[in-house]
């Protein structure tokens, strides 16, 4: 319903006319939304408001792999339909903060009339499937009707069974290959009187190829036959940004919000208090990390708030200094001793011996769990190394098989829920570090609720102030995006958030071979 403008930093209207009306009752707010009358699904039906109520209960629907999806909209505790318009209706959320104006319209709408064409859904109170499942499904047995059903369709594999709302359609693809969309020809965006940039699709076809291989898509790109590359390796950006090739490639920059963490699972005994967290944080050489693995192109943060929030940003903390010294020596204050044989001991607990688990193939985190590993090997700390495929690292996460972890993630410039990534409700969701503290829990929940941007400011500053004492994760750093493109593209626009380009935007050059 809503969608981010990130060069003006502002919110803007999708599928909705214009921002949600706001008013407040006691501790509740309400967000009143009216759809654009242009709005329609592919078959010409009108995108209506029962059908962001029926995303609403997918959303909590039980049996279905939707936990993040609860954790991050949960806030949202019931919507009220207008009786005397389809296209009307209100959500009622738990939350006063600012950020949620964009959280609640930051999600895709489902159709219901090819989903739940009977509208089982629609007697399923929202309240009640957020707070009781068993009795929801108890009282509605279609819930489980309606799962098994969704389940059976395999919409990832057959997204021909999913109709949508936007400018294009998936007209072939093959897994791990290539994916060919096409503008569609009578797309309701078009028919706007005043079409806003953000709703102009000027591409009229995109071909996305899926090359693995960093090596064979510089060739595909020199060749001509791939017309932009996101994200190459740093090394390779800058190699070729200094060769001759510029005058064939363009080649772009913009700050980001995705950053690379490391993790602890505090809930392992021997990473269970902060001050051996901290200690262990002083093992990560962040400005050598840094240049091997981007060359210049990130950034350096003390949180997960990106620095170019200056409101926010607590600039009172220092950066970590990679110091073997200094790490022994809150080891020793943690209550670790050096034995003469070797190894660390916490009393019957001991030797202190860790394993990190990344992404194999992911060489960047890869260079970081290599020098996390010789740095904690020179000061007595034993680290094995656990590199694992996608799936069964993300297995290890969501249950806690692991030490410490090396992955990324992102953040964006208009809100900030860290119910997921660190509140006790996110333990076996996204919450990896396991983190749970009811000091932490509580602030959480008051930067979710707080309207007052200078007090949403202050709070997330004591949050970070928080977060470095308690230690269950360290930023090393936020990255750039980086684009390089054949001279042929004539209009790129370079984005903060991702895919890091605006994509609606791109065109050729007809001019040019």
């Amino acid at each position: 319903m809503l969608t981010s403008n990130p060069e003006q930093l502002k919110i803007v209207p999708w599928l909705a006319e214009a921002l949600p009306q706001i008013s407040r009752r006691d501790s509740l707010t309400r967000l009143t939304y009216q759809l654009r009358a242009e709005a329609t699904w592919d078959n010409g039906q009108p995108v209506l408001a029962r059908d962001v109520a029926f995303t609403l209960r997918v959303m909590h629907c039980p049996g279905l792999p939707t936990e993040f999806a609860r954790t991050q909209y949960g806030f949202v505790q019931e919507i009220e339909l207008d009786s005397t318009d389809p296209k009307r209706f209100t959500l009622v959320c738990s939350s006063s903060s600012p950020d949620i104006v964009l959280a609640s319209g930051d999600y895709s709408i489902l159709p219901e009339y090819a989903l739940d064409p009977s509208g089982a859904l629609r007697d399923v109170p929202l309240a009640l499937l957020r707070t009781d499942t068993t009795e929801a499904v108890r009282r509605h047995p279609a819930l489980r009707t309606f799962a098994a059903r969704y389940r059976q369709a395999q919409l990832s594999r057959h997204p021909d069974r999913l109709p949508g709302c936007g400018p294009y359609r998936l007209t072939s693809w093959e897994s791990n290959r290539y994916m060919m969309l096409e503008r569609k020809s009578g797309w309701w965006a078009s028919r706007l009187q005043n079409q806003p940039p953000w709703l102009q699709a000027k591409p009229e076809r995109l071909a996305y190829q899926i090359i693995p291989d960093n090596t064979t898509a510089l060739l595909a790109l020199r060749r001509g036959s791939l017309d932009l590359y996101p994200m190459p390796t740093a090394r390779d950006f800058t190699a070729l940004r200094a060769s001759a090739d510029t005058a064939r490639l363009a080649f772009y920059t913009a700050d980001s919000y995705d950053m690379l963490v490391a993790g602890f699972n505090t809930q392992r005994p021997m990473l269970r208090t902060a001050a051996t967290r901290r200690a262990l944080s002083l093992l990560f050489n962040i400005p050598d990390l840094m240049q091997a693995t981007h060359q210049g192109l990130a950034y350096r943060s003390v949180s997960l708030i990106n620095p170019h929030d200056r409101l926010a940003y607590q600039d009172s903390l220092p950066d970590l200094v990679f110091s073997l010294n200094e790490a022994k020596r809150q080891l020793r204050l943690a209550g670790w001793q050096l034995r003469p044989a070797g190894g660390w001991w916490n009393g019957n607990m001991g030797p202190l011996a860790l394993h990190i688990s990344y992404h194999a193939g992911a060489v960047e985190h890869e260079t970081v769990a290599l020098q996390f590993q010789a740095a904690a090997a020179r000061i007595g700390v034993a680290v094995q190394l656990r590199p694992a495929e996608a799936s069964l690292l993300q297995r290890q996460l969501v249950t806690g098989d692991m030490d410490m972890f090396v992955r990324k993630t992102s953040g964006n410039p208009f809100g900030y829920n860290f119910m997921p990534l660190l509140h006790t409700r996110g333990i076996g969701l996204v919450n990896y570090s396991r983190f749970s503290q009811p000091a932490a829990d509580r602030l959480i929940e008051a930067i979710t609720a707080e309207p007052d941007p200078q007090r949403h400011a202050r709070l997330l500053k004591r949050f970070q102030v928080l977060l470095r004492r308690e230690s269950p994760l360290v930023v090393l750093y936020f990255t750039r995006n980086r684009l390089i493109t054949t001279r042929r593209m004539a209009s790129v626009r370079m984005l903060s958030v991702r895919p890091g380009y605006d994509v609606l935007s791109l065109q050729l050059d007809s001019t040019k071979p």
